[in-house]
């Protein structure tokens, strides 16, 4: 263990760094303790949290490059205000918690202090500016908006683009079903679209901390070979682009202790345990966020007005200003409001607009913030359910164990109680106020699970049924993810760390499995069929089988829905490529297979939609999957310019096991102008009966290229090798 000098401060800290550079902070008091972190997080990734700060605020061409992808999102984080009523949130919270957030902050203002710049913010001329609990705010709202809203918000418009440019009405009922029972295609035809984020902007967004996907599991003792409760959790996000989104720390303060994953600019830990307890989350996909129609006009005086049923009224007007680095001149914004939400796009003539709504624009977003601190104390999994449920932003489903050998699983989030017989999928006129949200669901409706007979938790973002009410998620995925661990865990009477580690590595295809089960007997004999029939359903770097299939199944989605009568092979080819890979119809065109019966069918049959896919296989030749499933790790801040390439910046090519719908979900898109990946970002393994932890993340602790911590724990993450991390320092 390496000892840091900390300089003197407000609290007595001493920090040592382990082997893979983690650090261990210790202090007398939780806001010591908490301080030292803000510390570590100034030290090690200054850039990081203050960037993501800039971008929360709608400021970062103002702060960092007056470039048009930074324009972009400036203009969308102001429309949507993130940065609006923080104080007051802030303030809102119990002198206690503000106590705790104050303390951490106090810890990065220390650490900026006592360092220089960055390499990023010394090329860009960044001044970091000081740190604050509004700053924190800030950021826990960023969490939820940035990567779970916004891609909620996103799959909304792309249906709604999918209505508007005249794609058959008939196959998108098909596809979707009652999810958008109550679309009026028609009406949504008649909007007048704005124009998406540019590709650019678009990459931007995927940089932001987010918990998109994840598994998370918990056995109870008398499936664990220990005899004690075992967590474990890995939250999935964009994993090339280093340094890594997640900090790993451990902190004491007394005889109390928590580690795992940290998020660089507030005091939250997504993944860890404590003395007591252990927790891990994952996106539950609720719906929180809606798309409503507005009928527009310009009234008397040349003011914007909307409509509710007969009455026009003048829309709300909030100006921002944008500035751009290096000039003294800013451009005037105006944002229009009502009662309902905020206009998608400036009017510019009569007619119907766009309006979205979020939960997170209300009043309570603070709580988040509170929550992740209040379950620090939480003596047990008892204690701890309700604690977490109150949590308003994001919506997540929450595993945890405790020493006593409990398990439990919680939903949380606020959602709205929306109209009798709309899912919020699709958008509805605002102008009659009973579609307007009519207020909150109480959290007794949000799912929970408390040591069930079967001996175990497991949820992969799988659609979450609520106690009570419609339901919770308008964009589910299957539960593809979710069956095979719950599969595994039922073959495995004492599961032990190993087991569970190599669970979290898992690449078998149960999505595969049942796609060919169901079809593949439809398909006339051949040697494409023959090779489908005896692939093992693994993605692995070198398993062929893995690309014959995806190849086989894009074949059968352009045979079915690829008509011009349909959706269209083109924009069927895109929505399922690597370029415009869509969750949402994916899904729904999964379940469109395996349906016996639709109107799809009844125009050539399910049989000959299936010989035809495969006979266009005849003669291919299948690479192996790496080769459809590879990638590069890049720097965050300068991987996509010359001097980063020059400096180092970009690896060599990695094969990506697994794909969406596996274990290990390993996925990688290409965008615009560079790779994405979506692939477990942390992994954490834990018993409940000892004070250590087994992990590994793609990254390490350092922003910087030049540290040997910038990249500490890759081999691990490659190698599919844990490092024990102890509460005691010695770790290994």
């Amino acid at each position: 263990m390496k000892s840091l000098r900390v300089p003197r401060g407000p609290y007595r800290v001493t920090i040592r760094r382990d082997a893979a550079g983690v650090p261990h902070i210790e202090a007398r008091s939780q806001h010591g303790a908490l301080f030292g972190l803000g510390y570590m997080h100034a030290l090690d990734r200054a850039t990081q949290l203050f960037f993501a700060r800039s971008m929360a605020q709608g400021r970062a061409a103002e702060h960092i490059v007056a470039s048009a992808e930074f324009l972009d999102t400036d203009r969308f984080f102001r429309r949507f205000g993130l940065h609006l009523d923080v104080e007051r949130e802030y303030a809102s919270l119990s002198p206690a918690i503000k106590d705790l957030i104050d303390a951490y902050a106090a810890g990065v203002n220390h650490g900026i202090r006592h360092h220089r710049r960055t390499l990023p913010m010394w090329v860009t001329g960044f001044e970091p500016g000081v740190w604050d609990g509004v700053s924190v705010v800030l950021i826990g709202k960023l969490l939820s908006f940035g990567g779970l809203a916004i891609g909620q918000m996103q799959n909304e418009r792309l249906l709604i683009e999918l209505i508007h440019a005249g794609v058959s009405e008939a196959a998108l009922r098909d596809l979707f079903g009652s999810r958008i029972a109550d679309a009026d295609f028609e009406l949504i035809r008649r909007i007048r679209m704005a124009n998406p984020l540019s590709d650019a902007a678009l990459e931007l967004l995927t940089d932001l901390p987010r918990l998109a996907g994840s598994n998370a599991w918990a056995v109870a003792p008398e499936r664990s070979a220990s005899g004690n409760a075992l967590l474990c959790g890995d939250p999935h996000l964009e994993v090339n682009r280093l340094p890594a989104i997640w900090y790993e720390a451990v902190v004491r303060w007394g005889d109390r202790y928590v580690m795992g994953a940290t998020l660089p600019g507030c005091p939250l830990f997504a993944v860890a345990r404590t003395d007591r307890i252990a927790w891990s989350v994952t996106y539950m996909r609720g719906d929180t966020i809606d798309y409503f129609l507005e009928d527009c006009r310009r009234g008397p005086g040349g003011r914007w007005q909307y409509r509710r049923a007969d009455t026009w009224h003048d829309f709300t007007i909030r100006v921002e200003s944008i500035k751009q680095r290096g000039s003294e001149h800013s451009d005037p914004m105006p944002v229009y409001f009502n009662d309902v939400g905020v206009l998608e796009a400036d009017p510019d003539r009569d007619g119907i607009y766009l309006s979205i709504a979020w939960t997170g624009m209300r009043e309570g977003n603070a709580q988040a913030m509170a929550t992740w601190l209040e379950v620090l104390d939480c003596p047990s999994v008892s204690e701890a359910m309700p604690v977490v449920a109150r949590c308003t932003q994001p919506t997540l489903t929450w595993v945890l164990a405790d020493r006593q050998g409990h398990i439990g699983l919680q939903g949380s989030g606020r959602f709205p109680i929306r109209p009798a017989g709309h899912r919020g999928l699709v958008p509805i006129p605002a102008w009659d106020r009973a579609n307007h949200w009519q207020g909150w669901r109480d959290v007794s409706d949000l799912p929970r699970v408390f040591d069930p007979p079967v001996g175990f938790v497991a949820t992969a973002n799988e659609e979450l049924h609520p106690q009570q009410g419609p339901p919770l998620i308008t964009q589910p995925v299957p539960e593809y993810r979710q069956q095979r661990i719950a599969d595994v865990l039922n073959e495995t009477a004492t599961a032990t760390i190993e087991q569970m580690q190599r669970l979290q590595y898992d690449v078998y295809s149960t999505r595969a499995d049942r796609l060919l089960r169901a079809l593949l007997p439809l398909a006339p004999p051949s040697d494409v069929k023959e090779q489908l029939a005896t692939w093992d359903r693994k993605y692995d770097p070198d398993n062929r089988g893995a690309s014959l299939f995806l190849h086989w199944y894009r074949n059968l989605l352009i045979e079915l829905l690829g008509h011009e009568q349909a959706i269209g092979w083109r924009r069927m080819l895109y929505l399922c490529s690597r370029a415009g890979f869509s969750l949402m119809v994916i899904t729904a065109a999964d379940r469109l297979l395996l349906r016996d019966e639709s109107a799809w069918w009844e125009t050539g049959g399910k049989r000959a939609v299936v010989a035809a896919a495969t006979s266009r296989l005849e003669g291919f030749d299948p690479p192996p999957w790496s080769q459809r499933n590879s990638f590069h790790f890049t720097d965050r801040f300068f991987g996509q310019h010359r001097v980063g390439r020059v400096l180092g910046y970009q690896s060599r090519r990695y094969p990506m096991p697994g794909n969406h719908a596996t274990v290990f979900q390993g996925h990688v898109l290409q965008t615009a102008t560079r790779e994405s990946t979506f692939a477990p970002s942390y992994h954490f393994v834990t018993d409940l009966g000892t004070d250590e932890a087994w992990t590994n993340l793609p990254g390490g602790p350092s922003e910087s290229r030049f540290s040997r911590y910038y990249a500490s724990d890759l081999p691990l993450w490659l190698e599919r090798r844990y490092k024990r991390l102890t509460a005691t320092g010695n770790s290994h």
